[in-house]
């Protein structure tokens, strides 16, 4: 799936989840995703869990992480002296 349409499954809404990321159509937080996946759920279980979600879901959750990674090491290294 293209980077561009997974990104597109994730939604920034201030008047959700106070604004932080979530699954498009869903009060599912990308952190909750992620915090999932550090104590070693699998996407499959992850899925099981919260009905809403799908596998996609996961991936997105993933790499709006990695962008969010690289946007904030980008704009860190900007301001270093060469």
């Amino acid at each position: 799936m293209a980077r561009k349409k997974l990104l597109n499954r994730i939604s920034l809404d201030p008047k959700i989840c106070y604004g932080k990321p979530c699954i498009r159509g869903t009060r599912i937080m990308v952190s909750v995703i992620l915090d999932n996946l550090a104590e070693g759920a699998t996407p499959e279980k992850i899925v099981r869990d919260y009905p809403p979600l799908k596998i996609k879901d996961v991936k997105a959750a993933i790499m709006s992480q990695r962008s969010r990674s690289k946007e904030k090491k980008d704009s860190t290294l900007k301001g270093l002296p060469l």
